[in-house]
């Protein structure tokens, strides 16, 4: 059996948060830019608080059938709620999404590439 690679994205917001931890958040700011997010086995966090009390979180797993993006999910929402529970930042509307990259259309270089290797 192969292996699948996921994409997990879990979305939400902060709420409740302390002048301090505003301000933490605010400080740190630049290893959590939104344009330099990607998905990573440890998850990434991004967020603007200046803007707005969203963040996402991206977080890459893997899985040999379709079935276990469900658990890779699930490890996904679980990871994003500790991390912001141990550190002390409430949040609410946690949501997500999975991507079986496996199932994903292959873009127009892709397809390229693939049509070079067959001929």
């Amino acid at each position: 059996m192969s292996t699948r690679t996921f994409r997990i994205t879990v979305r939400g917001s902060f709420d409740g948060l302390t002048a301090e931890q505003h301000a933490e958040l605010l400080a740190a700011a630049p290893e959590h830019d939104i344009m330099s997010s990607a998905y990573t086995a440890e998850g990434h966090l991004a967020y603007d608080v200046a803007v707005g009390p969203f963040f996402t979180f991206r977080f890459l797993d893997s899985g040999e059938a379709e079935e276990d993006v469900l658990d890779a999910t699930a490890r996904a929402e679980l990871a994003a709620e500790s991390w912001l529970t141990e550190r002390g930042y409430g949040f609410k509307r946690l949501t997500s999404r999975a991507q079986d990259l496996s199932q994903a259309p292959l873009s127009k270089r892709q397809r390229q590439a693939a049509a070079r290797g067959n001929a």
